[in-house]
């Protein structure tokens, strides 16, 4: 039965989702904070779900040994070193659409709430003070709007704004102007959002592309008494800079949902009356928290139970209804990387992967991960389809893939090649209707073997007597024989010999093997 840590609160229902799968659950809501704790059971658990107090780093995934899936209940992954879970062989998940309405009502909250001052106002009256005279605010009617990100969230500020009358410019590469014109915004360059928004608004992830992307050159630009909102990520924009802005007056104010620092404390920015803060509410709600809880809980449980994929951040998505028809030819494509990576004794310089027929319309993102796992775990050891394809980019190793939909004497079928310093080396599959893996080709000579947990593999002259000396000297050496599949090329040309044997060949007797007369190479083969 798996077994799954949750380390931050999530609600009773979610912890029930868990037991409803067959999955013991472990609800210690309070462990995230303490990383001792965490390091010393983490090797426990085949799956972890959190929130945002838990920091996975580094040093907790050295110790998750059978750790197989992190699961988010959230969008942000800040607190997870994702490139060391990819390294591991870990899945990271999130749960990106839960909280985007939240989100996106707490952005349009914090703009009306510096559009009217509302927080010092509310302070003042309720201190007797009465300064009706000393809180002038502006209409957002007919302001312009700059939308910086208009993924999920952005999208629904944008139609949130738009509502209010306001016109809405958006900066984002990825936005088509097709998917700008259905939004109703118009798409700008940063620098045109910058000039002309009255009010900016943040909704983009933290990467190095967007890492102070509102700092003080980009402050330079906005137009006086720009009002600037930030739900999104702490670090979007240079809290220095906005210091000093919002000092001067050129930013006449601000509002942040999120710091660099958090939890945040002593900010100088506390000190200012224009600048609002909220302390990271913005998922905050009772239906958000509730949905991400429950669409994480669903997603861990349906990967460590049937492999189903959803939201991961490192690994190809795979869905409920795809999960049953790829399983087959996932095993098919690591059984050949394994067959081709077991009998490379070289540095590998590429991997070909080639899909013919059905399989090349199915989703072969998996496959190919599965392939390259395939190939290098003979070498490398301790990685898996999550962690195989970076490891290949790192080691410099070009990975192709062709696909062509026509059909040949198999209805679908793969072809995988490796090419290594001195040679190429193929070998083709397919999956049969009682959905086993079968090699249909080595080295481009036609043969049909069914994949077993421990075979032999031998390439040999093909001359009268080979089998003979073959089969006798395994029995002589008390191995039996379950299948004896051979292919050649031409006659007198090279063979090829893949038995299926029970037990395995000790290094002694596979010598003995490669020593017979005719035999080029020998290899015992697991999988």
């Amino acid at each position: 039965m798996p077994k799954v840590l949750v380390s931050d609160k999530l609600s009773k229902t979610a912890v029930q989702i868990f037991k409803d799968n067959n999955i013991e659950v472990d609800y210690l809501p309070d462990l995230g904070k303490d990383k001792d704790k965490l390091f010393e059971v983490i090797g426990q658990y085949d799956g972890l779900a959190i929130r945002s107090a838990t920091k996975v780093t580094d040093k907790i995934l050295s110790a998750a040994n059978n750790l197989k899936v992190i699961g988010r209940a959230g969008i942000g992954v800040d607190n997870v070193d994702i490139p060391a879970a990819t390294k591991k062989g870990i899945i990271v998940m999130n749960t990106p659409f839960g909280n985007s309405i939240t989100t996106a009502e707490h952005a349009i909250s914090l703009m009306l709430s510096l559009a009217r001052q509302i927080p010092e106002a509310d302070a003042s009256t309720k201190a007797s003070k009465w300064e009706k005279n000393r809180f002038m605010g502006v209409e957002v009617t007919n302001k312009i709007m700059g939308l910086i990100g208009a993924g999920n969230i952005g999208s629904i500020v944008a139609d949130r704004a738009q509502g209010l009358r306001m016109k809405v410019i958006a900066y984002d590469p990825f936005l088509s102007p097709e998917r700008a014109q259905t939004l109703g915004v118009e798409k700008v360059e940063l620098d045109d959002l910058l000039a002309r928004a009255d009010f900016i608004t943040l909704h983009t992830p933290l990467i190095d592309a967007t890492r102070n992307i509102i700092n003080a050159a980009a402050i330079e630009k906005m137009k006086p008494g720009v009002r600037i909102i930030n739900c999104a990520r702490g670090g979007l924009v240079d809290e220095k800079a906005l210091y000093d802005a919002l000092k001067s007056g050129k930013v006449a104010g601000a509002a942040f949902d999120v710091f660099v620092e958090e939890p945040a404390e002593n900010n100088p920015l506390f000190e200012l009356a224009n600048f609002i803060a909220t302390p990271h509410l913005g998922a905050s709600t009772t239906e958000a928290q509730e949905n991400v809880a429950l669409q994480v809980a669903e997603q861990i449980s349906a990967y460590l139970n049937t492999g189903e994929i959803a939201n991961a951040l490192n690994f190809p998505s795979i869905t409920a209804e795809e999960a049953p028809r790829l399983s087959p030819w996932i095993r098919l494509a690591e059984s050949l990387g394994s067959f081709a990576g077991q009998l490379t004794e070289t540095a590998i310089k590429g991997i070909k992967l080639e899909f013919e027929g059905s399989v090349a319309v199915l989703n072969t993102k998996p496959m190919i991960a599965a392939a390259i796992n395939g190939v290098l775990k003979p070498s490398l050891g301790d990685i898996n389809m999550v962690s195989a394809p970076q490891i290949a980019k790192d080691r410099g190793i070009n990975v192709e893939i062709v696909s062509r939909d026509q059909q040949g004497a198999y209805e679908g079928y793969i072809r995988l090649t490796v090419v290594t310093e001195r040679q190429e080396r193929s070998v083709a599959g397919t999956v049969f209707a009682n959905g086993k893996p079968r090699i249909i080709q080595v080295k481009n000579i036609n043969m049909e073997a069914e994949l077993t947990p421990s075979m032999l593999y031998v390439t040999n002259e093909d001359k009268p007597g080979h089998i003979g000396r073959l089969g006798t000297l395994l029995g002589t050496l008390g191995i039996n024989i379950a299948n004896f599949n051979l292919g050649r090329a031409e006659v007198g040309g090279d063979a090829i010999a893949l038995l299926s044997i029970d037990g395995t060949l000790a290094d002694d007797q596979l010598k003995q093997v490669a020593a017979l007369d005719g035999v080029k190479q020998a290899k015992s083969l697991k999988f």
